[in-house]
Protein backbone atom coordinates (compact mmCIF):
# COMPACT_ATOMS: atom_id res chain seq x y z
CA UNK A 1 0.00 0.00 0.00
CA UNK A 2 2.53 2.51 1.19
CA UNK A 3 4.78 1.91 -2.03
CA UNK A 4 1.57 2.09 -4.54
CA UNK A 5 1.09 5.80 -2.69
CA UNK A 6 4.60 6.28 -3.36
CA UNK A 7 4.52 5.44 -6.61
CA UNK A 8 1.26 8.10 -7.15
CA UNK A 9 3.42 10.77 -5.60
CA UNK A 10 6.27 10.85 -7.70
CA UNK A 11 3.96 10.61 -10.82
CA UNK A 12 1.73 13.42 -9.39
CA UNK A 13 4.99 15.27 -8.89
CA UNK A 14 6.03 14.43 -12.48
CA UNK A 15 2.59 15.29 -13.83
CA UNK A 16 3.30 18.88 -12.14
CA UNK A 17 6.67 19.14 -12.86
CA UNK A 18 5.80 18.83 -16.84
CA UNK A 19 2.96 21.15 -16.21
CA UNK A 20 4.72 23.82 -14.41
CA UNK A 21 7.41 23.69 -17.15
CA UNK A 22 5.34 23.98 -19.97
CA UNK A 23 3.87 27.18 -18.51
CA UNK A 24 6.82 28.80 -17.86
CA UNK A 25 7.89 28.07 -21.84
CA UNK A 26 4.55 29.53 -22.58
CA UNK A 27 4.80 32.51 -20.95
CA UNK A 28 8.67 32.48 -22.53
CA UNK A 29 7.60 32.92 -26.03
CA UNK A 30 4.54 35.41 -24.84
CA UNK A 31 5.35 37.77 -27.45
CA UNK A 32 2.51 40.28 -28.82
CA UNK A 33 2.33 39.54 -32.12
CA UNK A 34 1.06 43.43 -34.34
CA UNK A 35 0.08 43.58 -37.54
CA UNK A 36 1.00 46.18 -40.22
CA UNK A 37 -1.16 48.55 -42.46
CA UNK A 38 -0.71 49.27 -46.17
CA UNK A 39 2.56 51.15 -45.79
CA UNK A 40 4.62 48.86 -43.68
CA UNK A 41 3.82 50.32 -40.23
CA UNK A 42 2.66 48.34 -37.21
CA UNK A 43 -1.03 49.48 -36.78
CA UNK A 44 -1.72 52.11 -33.73
CA UNK A 45 -4.16 49.68 -31.58
CA UNK A 46 -0.74 46.44 -31.58
CA UNK A 47 1.61 49.59 -31.27
CA UNK A 48 0.15 50.45 -27.96
CA UNK A 49 -0.53 47.51 -26.67
CA UNK A 50 2.87 46.92 -26.95
CA UNK A 51 5.04 49.92 -25.76
CA UNK A 52 2.60 51.83 -23.14
CA UNK A 53 4.05 50.72 -20.45
CA UNK A 54 7.71 51.24 -21.49
CA UNK A 55 6.88 54.81 -22.87
CA UNK A 56 5.16 55.67 -19.94
CA UNK A 57 8.83 54.65 -17.89
CA UNK A 58 10.55 56.26 -20.54
CA UNK A 59 8.82 60.04 -20.61
CA UNK A 60 8.86 59.70 -16.38
CA UNK A 61 12.61 59.50 -16.75
CA UNK A 62 12.83 62.38 -19.16
CA UNK A 63 10.81 64.33 -16.73
CA UNK A 64 12.45 63.41 -13.49
CA UNK A 65 15.79 64.08 -15.65
CA UNK A 66 17.12 60.42 -14.58
CA UNK A 67 19.27 59.71 -17.42
CA UNK A 68 20.60 56.71 -15.27
CA UNK A 69 16.90 55.09 -15.65
CA UNK A 70 16.53 56.63 -19.32
CA UNK A 71 19.97 54.80 -20.05
CA UNK A 72 18.42 51.33 -19.40
CA UNK A 73 16.15 51.71 -22.53
CA UNK A 74 18.55 52.87 -24.87
CA UNK A 75 19.66 50.35 -27.44
CA UNK A 76 22.98 49.12 -26.86
CA UNK A 77 24.78 49.72 -30.18
CA UNK A 78 22.84 52.17 -32.03
CA UNK A 79 22.09 54.16 -29.22
CA UNK A 80 19.86 57.35 -29.43
CA UNK A 81 19.45 59.55 -32.37
CA UNK A 82 18.31 63.31 -31.31
CA UNK A 83 16.32 65.09 -33.90
CA UNK A 84 15.83 68.70 -33.22
CA UNK A 85 12.79 69.80 -35.93
CA UNK A 86 11.10 66.32 -36.70
CA UNK A 87 12.95 65.88 -40.23
CA UNK A 88 15.51 62.83 -39.22
CA UNK A 89 19.01 63.44 -40.37
CA UNK A 90 21.38 60.83 -40.75
CA UNK A 91 24.01 63.41 -41.67
CA UNK A 92 23.18 66.21 -38.77
CA UNK A 93 21.71 64.58 -35.89
CA UNK A 94 23.30 63.44 -32.55
CA UNK A 95 23.80 59.96 -31.65
CA UNK A 96 24.36 59.36 -28.07
CA UNK A 97 24.82 55.53 -26.65
CA UNK A 98 23.79 54.54 -23.33
CA UNK A 99 27.12 54.87 -21.48
CA UNK A 100 26.84 58.82 -22.54
CA UNK A 101 23.13 59.31 -21.89
CA UNK A 102 23.76 57.68 -18.33
CA UNK A 103 26.20 60.42 -18.05
CA UNK A 104 24.05 63.38 -19.92
CA UNK A 105 23.67 65.94 -17.08
CA UNK A 106 27.30 65.94 -16.58
CA UNK A 107 28.84 66.15 -19.78
CA UNK A 108 29.35 69.97 -20.58
CA UNK A 109 30.86 70.02 -24.13
CA UNK A 110 29.50 71.57 -26.48
CA UNK A 111 27.56 69.74 -30.04
CA UNK A 112 26.30 70.73 -32.41
CA UNK A 113 23.13 68.92 -33.33
CA UNK A 114 21.47 70.66 -36.07
CA UNK A 115 20.74 74.16 -37.74
CA UNK A 116 18.03 76.54 -36.05
CA UNK A 117 14.95 76.81 -37.92
CA UNK A 118 14.46 79.67 -39.89
CA UNK A 119 17.66 81.35 -39.31
CA UNK A 120 20.03 78.31 -40.19
CA UNK A 121 22.50 78.91 -38.04
CA UNK A 122 24.09 75.71 -36.07
CA UNK A 123 22.81 74.35 -33.18
CA UNK A 124 25.76 74.45 -30.42
CA UNK A 125 25.04 73.40 -27.16
CA UNK A 126 26.10 70.90 -24.49
CA UNK A 127 23.66 67.90 -23.93
CA UNK A 128 22.25 69.45 -20.99
CA UNK A 129 21.47 72.18 -23.00
CA UNK A 130 20.11 70.85 -25.86
CA UNK A 131 17.92 68.56 -23.47
CA UNK A 132 16.00 71.77 -22.38
CA UNK A 133 15.83 72.87 -25.71
CA UNK A 134 14.73 70.13 -27.58
CA UNK A 135 13.62 67.46 -25.28
CA UNK A 136 12.07 68.32 -22.53
CA UNK A 137 10.35 71.61 -23.45
CA UNK A 138 7.47 71.24 -22.29
CA UNK A 139 5.63 68.96 -19.97
CA UNK A 140 5.36 66.24 -22.14
CA UNK A 141 4.61 63.56 -19.64
CA UNK A 142 1.47 65.10 -19.31
CA UNK A 143 0.68 66.03 -22.82
CA UNK A 144 -2.95 67.06 -24.08
CA UNK A 145 -2.62 64.13 -26.45
CA UNK A 146 -0.60 60.95 -26.92
CA UNK A 147 -0.44 58.99 -30.03
CA UNK A 148 1.01 55.47 -31.23
CA UNK A 149 2.32 55.55 -34.54
CA UNK A 150 -0.14 57.96 -35.47
CA UNK A 151 1.33 61.30 -36.85
CA UNK A 152 -0.15 64.15 -34.40
CA UNK A 153 1.88 67.11 -35.68
CA UNK A 154 2.26 68.62 -38.79
CA UNK A 155 4.51 71.20 -40.00
CA UNK A 156 6.39 72.41 -43.02
CA UNK A 157 8.88 69.96 -42.70
CA UNK A 158 9.40 66.32 -44.45
CA UNK A 159 8.19 63.58 -42.01
CA UNK A 160 10.54 60.59 -42.80
CA UNK A 161 10.86 59.04 -39.52
CA UNK A 162 9.21 55.95 -40.21
CA UNK A 163 11.48 55.82 -43.48
CA UNK A 164 14.77 56.04 -41.39
CA UNK A 165 13.62 53.46 -38.69
CA UNK A 166 12.83 50.19 -39.31
CA UNK A 167 9.31 48.82 -38.39
CA UNK A 168 9.79 51.22 -35.55
CA UNK A 169 7.15 52.23 -32.91
CA UNK A 170 6.63 56.10 -32.33
CA UNK A 171 4.91 57.69 -29.23
CA UNK A 172 4.33 61.12 -29.96
CA UNK A 173 3.49 63.47 -27.02
CA UNK A 174 1.51 66.87 -28.43
CA UNK A 175 0.36 70.06 -26.98
CA UNK A 176 -1.79 71.61 -29.84
CA UNK A 177 -0.98 75.04 -28.15
CA UNK A 178 -0.39 76.91 -24.84
CA UNK A 179 -1.35 80.30 -25.49
CA UNK A 180 -4.73 81.21 -27.09
CA UNK A 181 -3.17 84.53 -28.45
CA UNK A 182 -0.88 82.31 -31.02
CA UNK A 183 -3.78 80.20 -32.42
CA UNK A 184 -2.52 77.11 -31.96
CA UNK A 185 0.91 78.04 -33.83
CA UNK A 186 2.83 77.56 -30.45
CA UNK A 187 2.29 73.72 -30.75
CA UNK A 188 4.74 71.58 -29.77
CA UNK A 189 5.61 67.63 -29.75
CA UNK A 190 8.12 64.87 -28.46
CA UNK A 191 8.20 61.91 -30.20
CA UNK A 192 9.83 58.74 -28.59
CA UNK A 193 10.96 56.17 -30.72
CA UNK A 194 11.27 52.23 -30.75
CA UNK A 195 12.92 49.35 -32.26
CA UNK A 196 12.79 45.67 -31.81
CA UNK A 197 16.00 44.35 -30.39
CA UNK A 198 15.90 40.33 -29.53
CA UNK A 199 12.47 40.35 -28.15
CA UNK A 200 13.21 43.69 -26.63
CA UNK A 201 11.77 47.27 -27.33
CA UNK A 202 14.27 49.80 -27.21
CA UNK A 203 14.58 53.35 -27.38
CA UNK A 204 16.94 54.36 -30.87
CA UNK A 205 15.06 57.91 -31.12
CA UNK A 206 14.15 60.87 -29.60
CA UNK A 207 12.06 63.73 -31.98
CA UNK A 208 11.34 67.16 -31.26
CA UNK A 209 8.82 68.52 -33.57
CA UNK A 210 7.29 72.28 -32.97
CA UNK A 211 6.26 74.82 -35.91
CA UNK A 212 8.69 75.40 -38.15
CA UNK A 213 8.88 78.62 -40.77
Amino acid sequence: MIKKLTILFLILITIVSLFTGCVFEKRQDNKIEYELNEDGIIKPEFAEQIIQDSSLEVITALKNSDFEKLSTFVHPTKGVRFTPYTHVSIDNDVVLTKDEINELSNDQSELMWGYYDGIGTEILLSPKEYYEKFVYSADFANADEIGYNTVLSFGNVLENQFQVYETPIIVEYYFPGFDPQYAGMDWESLRLVFEESEGKWLLVGIIHNQWTI
